[in-house]
C-alpha cells in the first residue's frame, strides 16, 4: 500500500512515477521497499491516466448519525452490535482519508 501511496504523492508532485523514484519516496518515508512490487506498481501505472481514475474512483461520504432525544424503544442486542461495527469501520475508512 505505501508503493501506492508513494505513487500519488509522485503524481500530485508533477514527478515521473518510476522505479528509481518510487524507491527514493520509500526510503524516506523509512518503508521497506519490495523490488518486485514497485516493479508491479511501475508497470500497472504506465497505462493509467491517474487524474481521470482519481475523479471516476467511487466515493464514500460520512454521515453522522442524528441525536436523539426522545426515548426510543429497546432495540435487540444483535442490532446494537451490528450498528456499532457499521459505525466503526465507517470510522476507521474515515480516517484513512482525513
Amino acid at each position: 500500500m505505501e508503493s501506492v501511496y508513494a505513487a500519488l504523492l509522485l503524481h500530485k508532485a508533477g514527478k515521473k512515477i518510476d522505479e528509481a523514484s518510487l524507491k527514493k519516496v520509500l526510503q524516506a518515508a523509512g518503508a521497506t521497499v519490495e523490488e518486485a512490487k514497485v516493479q508491479a506498481l511501475v508497470a500497472a501505472l504506465s497505462e493509467v491516466k491517474i487524474d481521470e481514475a482519481i475523479k471516476s474512483a467511487p466515493t464514500m461520504t460520512v454521515v453522522a448519525a442524528p441525536a436523539s432525544t426522545a426515548p426510543t424503544a429497546p432495540q435487540k442486542k444483535e442490532e446494537k452490535k451490528e450498528e456499532k461495527k457499521e459505525e466503526e469501520a465507517i470510522q476507521g475508512l474515515g480516517a484513512l482519508f482525513g
